[in-house]
């Protein structure tokens, strides 16, 4: 337990209706009582109880408030805790935050509450990091694969992972207290099935962060195309805002203009590029060559192309070789100025789809949103699977695949109990390291450096 006790805001920054001032700690409650007056009764320290009164500078009072009473280990931190409810003035939320201050309370860092919740064995480290992907969730799928992990799905995952290499490694050292004698009491053959099955775990594990990064980041979506196909027009109807300058001047869009949207609850961050062409502007090239930038980077191309043009066939060609396995979305815009058909679907492929919009008009645009959501492994998003979105967890994850590798060449070479252990122990660190049950005071620090104070 920690000796001192803590005080932040927990509410966003500003002013609103309301405000909640968090304070936990062992002197959470006497603080509270040289501050707080009830309005009726004395004040009790009542597990899961509220109570209404004022907050009080010696004889001026502050505010009318609710206080919640949450007693050790029953409270988000595990600590006595007290959760100050008060109106939303800037002025009262200071007045209130250095009251407490003055009365015993410390100012808490970034993630301390949720650091202190961890210490105290509130949750694991894994969850931990959980709390703060739940809060910057921006969308459907990112609040859904944060709230998983934060239930301890990803969490479970990793235990019985865990206690099925403990009972092996058990069974190996003791192997090594009768080393003399020559017997095994780990079944090799059992081991090696074992060890295949948690490759195989940890390999669905790894690969999922690919879909977990576009969940917690967005989709990168790249807009190309000629000047003037409507590409800025197109980002404006989908972002529903003048987010783009639209013009009839070639070449307006000298750099990418990004941001995101949400499709039913998939994120989708949308760039919009300079027009592709030949120039002598240096400014207008430099935009260019960022175009191709964007397009090596993004998960999804949208080419859009003027309905009618000519030469269209070769230059969905020419974007199809540099989008090379990427998926391609022929945007064929202005279907209002030309309704005459294109042969373009002689161009084939798995990763290349067509569709006829009028971005001005925004015709078809639901239907160019149908198919931005069709790119998207719903199958895994919908499932009960754990995806992670976190870079550390998946350096851990890559680290104990390595050592697995290692067990199941030191199985094939029939290597002593003892190097077999000493692999064995490596997948249950590193496993360890994704939950906090190995870690060090730098990856703490690094871990709740990140969140928002009162959190």
């Amino acid at each position: 337990m920690f000796d001192d006790t803590i005080a932040a805001v927990a509410t966003p920054p500003g002013s609103g209706a309301v405000a909640v001032i968090r304070l936990s700690g062992r002197e959470s409650f006497e603080i509270i009582t040289k501050v707080f007056r009830p309005k009726k009764a004395s004040l009790e320290f009542n597990p899961y109880s509220i109570r209404f009164g004022t907050i009080n500078d010696n004889k001026e009072i502050i505010d009318e408030v609710l206080i919640s009473i949450f007693k050790a280990p029953h409270s988000y931190t595990g600590e006595d805790s007290v959760e100050i409810s008060c109106h939303g003035s800037l002025f009262i939320q200071q007045k209130i935050l250095n009251l407490l201050i003055k009365n015993g309370a410390r100012f808490a860092g970034p993630g301390e509450y949720t650091q202190r919740a961890y210490l105290n064995g509130k949750m694991d480290l894994s969850q931990a990091e959980a709390v703060a992907d739940l809060i910057a969730s921006e969308s459907a799928s990112a609040h859904k694969v944060a709230m998983q992990q934060m239930r301890g799905g990803f969490s479970s995952d990793l235990q019985q992972l865990r206690s099925r290499l403990l009972k092996f490694i058990t069974l190996i050292e003791l192997e090594l207290d009768f080393s003399e004698e020559d017997v095994e009491f780990a079944d090799r053959k059992a081991l090696k099935k074992l060890i295949g099955d948690i490759q195989k775990h940890i390999s669905d594990l790894i690969h999922s962060f690919e879909l977990g990064n576009v969940i917690k980041k967005g989709i990168p979506v790249a807009i190309v195309g000629e000047p003037n196909v409507g590409k800025s027009t197109l980002l404006n109807v989908l972002l529903n805002e003048d987010k783009a300058i639209v013009s009839d001047i070639a070449g307006t869009t000298r750099d990418a203009v990004e941001d995101i949207i949400s499709i039913k609850g998939i994120l989708f961050r949308l760039i919009d590029t300079a027009g592709i062409r030949k120039t002598e502007d240096k400014v207008e090239s430099l935009g260019i060559e960022r175009t191709m930038d964007k397009i090596k980077k993004s998960d999804i191309v949208l080419f859009m192309i003027n309905a009618g043009d000519p030469d269209a066939e070769k230059k969905i060609s020419e974007i199809q070789k540099k989008s090379k396995n990427k998926q391609l979305i022929v945007v064929i815009n202005k279907i209002d100025k030309n309704k005459s058909e294109n042969s373009l679907h002689k161009i084939s492929g798995k990763n290349i789809q067509y569709i006829k919009i009028s971005a001005k008009h925004k015709t078809n645009i639901d239907k160019l949103n149908e198919l931005l959501i069709e790119t998207v492994n719903y199958s895994a998003l919908n499932s009960s699977d754990t995806i992670i979105t976190n870079i550390r967890h998946l350096n851990a994850l890559q680290n104990a695949y390595q050592s697995s590798l290692r067990v199941s060449e030191g199985l094939g070479n029939n290597i002593s109990g003892e190097f077999l252990a000493q692999d064995i122990r490596e997948i249950l660190q590193y496993i360890g390291e994704i939950t906090g049950e190995f870690t060090t005071d730098e990856v703490l620090g690094n871990v709740f450096a990140n969140f928002c104070i009162g959190k």
